[in-house]
């Protein structure tokens, strides 16, 4: 069977059906069809954000927006001043799905379910009349003289215009590397790290705000930072592992993590109050109680850890011990052997070069006629919706881009 339609879209995930719906919505007489290689569509959106779907995040200023993207920030520039996250709330809220924003600024259906946006897309597939064709895994793509030919395990296909939008896919990475498309290599970028060491062991859920650094690199962060029962997690330390994936990689994800668990006092600052501390508490035992603002239990390990013990009184620390203390609260070095990431949260850095992509488009410099939407290009972002604000910027950009041709 040799099926023709105006545009196919590969892959069933966000970035595919929310170009789909808007290509249709522009222009009801196109005939499109979406190929997905499982038998299940939107996989991701369901899972994602625990089941809620974090669908985008409450940061309405393109130019601070692109903070939070690792690898696009300069690309996506342009794109954001086009389709924002103020434009997906109004996308939304026309096709019946109310968002709210939490404290931390991520964005929710109101209903706290994936499903609501899973239905919200599949109820536009239907209405519009586009083909969600399911198991078809695309095994070649080929550009004939005016139409882009799909073959896929059963079937072959024609289409005037295509669009790629099938995320962190190898084998359709291989396919476009073959019709000359550079692909940067695939690496995780949400990681958390695995760290064996005394001073955390039996402080699982333990939080403290502090500053990592990654010891002889230019790469830091800061935020709340977890202990886990494998090592180190929490926003800090995963905007650490997105901003320095490449870097991380390289070094087997092995290296020195640098930790100030008072997050932006110096060594000297610290060495200070210390010395004031032991004026001001002479008699009390130092292990007993934080005079900083993060949790008991990690002061007493870090304490211990600076070769003082349970019973000593802050009058009877010697300046050796008081340096030990400021180093461990400071600059704590903890040795960092390998990764761990989530299932539900996994990105990849790592796709087609940006260099090959026309931005106002989202079409490939290389050949006319095809496009990109999604996580298929090198563009990654930390979490808290940001992945999903790429897929629905770049799907609007394609549809934009092929209704006006």
């Amino acid at each position: 069977m040799n099926s023709k339609y105006d545009i196919i879209i590969v892959g069933a995930g966000a970035a595919g059906f929310f170009t789909a719906i808007n290509i249709v919505e522009k222009n009801p007489k196109l005939k499109v069809a979406i190929l997905e290689r499982g038998k299940e569509v939107l996989t991701k959106v369901r899972i994602s954000g625990g089941g809620r779907c974090n669908v985008t995040h409450a940061c309405f200023i393109p130019n601070d927006l692109v903070k939070f993207y690792p690898r696009g920030e300069k690309e996506l520039r342009g794109p954001l001043h086009q389709f924002c996250s103020g434009d997906t709330i109004e996308w939304f809220e026309k096709h019946g799905v109310e968002l709210k924003i939490e404290d931390d600024g991520r964005m929710f259906p109101i209903s706290d379910s994936s499903q609501t946006i899973i239905d919200c897309f599949t109820n536009a597939t239907k209405k519009l009349g586009i083909d969600i064709l399911t198991n078809q895994s695309v095994q070649s793509i080929f550009k004939a003289e005016d139409y882009w030919k799909v073959e896929t395990n059963s079937e072959t296909f024609a289409c005037q215009k295509l669009v790629m939008t099938t995320g962190s896919n190898p084998k359709i990475w291989e396919m476009l590397s073959e019709i000359g498309h550079t692909i940067i290599e695939a690496v995780p970028s949400l990681f958390t790290f695995n760290i064996k060491d005394n001073r955390i062991k039996d402080l699982m859920g333990l939080s403290a705000f502090a500053s990592v650094k990654v010891k002889n690199t230019k790469l830091e962060s800061s935020g709340p930072l977890l202990i886990t029962h494998w090592g180190m997690s929490g926003p800090g330390i995963l905007r650490l592992s997105a901003w320095g994936a490449r870097i991380l990689a390289d070094k087997n994800y092995q290296f020195i993590l640098e930790v100030n668990w008072l997050n932006d006092l110096t060594f000297e600052e610290t060495l200070e109050k210390l010395k004031e501390l032991k004026l001001e508490h002479s008699k009390k035992a130092v292990s007993k109680k934080s005079p900083f603002d993060f949790p008991n239990r990690l002061w007493e390990s870090l304490v211990l850890a600076s070769e003082i013990s349970e019973e000593t009184k802050w009058a009877d620390l010697s300046k050796n011990q008081l340096h030990n203390l400021a180093n461990q609260l400071t600059n704590g070095q903890f040795q960092v052997n390998g990764k761990s990431t989530f299932k539900e949260e996994f990105v990849t850095a790592g796709g087609i070069d940006l260099k090959e992509i026309n931005f106002k488009t989202m079409e490939s410099k290389l050949h006319e006629n095809l496009f990109f939407a999604g996580e298929i290009v090198n563009i990654d972002a930390i979490t808290g919706g940001f992945n999903f604000q790429n897929a629905w910027t770049g799907g609007f950009i394609v549809a934009e881009a092929i209704t006006s041709k």
